[in-house]
């Protein structure tokens, strides 16, 4: 097994990529365990918030398994391979529930994409990203729809164009990363994060997760019709209620799903 699937009492599940000898390389048999656990996560009513995490002290991934790139295989498996990285990605914005990356070493090329299509990332100060293909003769093409709607245009052509690894904290700068803290305080901000998330409705957040990934590439008035919509579904949710009324009484609410 080469992804580790784990899920706590406090509705927060766990996927480790555990693949240390490839430095969790994206090859064909990752990306599928991976989908299987992130298609767990969205089945079970119990989890509500998803880590992305790695077992290798120093890289999250290194990208692409790119022995792939040039392996004697047919082209149409080539690129039937590569629907892996789409299902993947679309499963990940459709998750119904948020996700964070725990980003505690460099995440490159492929990992990049993987990471973007994520809600949060947290990452240590020794934590650098990347998209190295072009060194390589390669290019990061199904990823690249994923960078320029988290990164400004010209930092993102920068990434693709000259290969270059940036650090944590130009990371944030530019967006890609959400807090960037100490390498030991690490483990501590993400379980922060992810408490609070799966601490929020899961009726609620079902419904945001899924008009925020819906709304991202409509027209904007196509968009404000559509999320006026989701707002008067919100506003029909015994959960509003409940949110709203323990907060007037200064109490945790207790979500009922509906």
């Amino acid at each position: 097994m080469r992804v580790r699937y784990e899920a706590a009492p406090n509705g927060v599940a766990t996927i480790t990529l555990d693949d240390p000898d490839t430095r969790n390389a994206l090859s064909t048999q990752l990306l599928d365990e991976l989908i299987a656990a992130f298609t767990r996560a969205r089945d079970s009513d119990s989890v509500r918030c998803v880590v992305l995490a790695s077992s290798h002290e120093r890289t999250f991934s290194s990208g692409a398994n790119l022995g792939g790139f040039g392996a004697d295989a047919p082209l149409t498996a080539k690129h039937d391979a590569s629907a892996r990285f789409v299902e993947l990605f679309q499963l990940i914005g459709q998750l119904g529930k948020p996700s964070i990356v725990k980003a505690g070493g460099h995440v490159l090329a492929g990992a990049l994409g993987v990471a973007l299509a994520c809600d949060l990332i947290v990452a240590s100060e020794s934590a650098s990203f990347g998209t190295p293909e072009i060194g390589v003769g390669a290019f990061p093409f199904m990823i690249m729809a994923i960078i320029y709607r988290n990164v400004g245009r010209k930092k993102t052509n920068e990434l693709l164009l000259l290969g270059e690894r940036i650090d944590a904290r130009e990371a944030e700068r530019i967006g890609i990363v959400n807090k960037v803290v100490p390498d030991a305080d690490l483990d501590g901000a993400v379980a922060e994060w992810a408490h609070k998330l799966a601490s929020r409705s899961p009726l609620i957040m079902r419904l945001g997760k899924d008009a925020m990934y819906r709304q991202m590439d409509m027209a904007f008035a196509e968009a404000l019709d559509f999320l006026r919509a989701q707002l008067t579904i919100a506003q029909s949710t015994e959960d509003i209620v409940e949110g709203v009324t323990a907060f007037f009484e200064k109490r945790e609410p207790v979500w009922k799903g509906h």
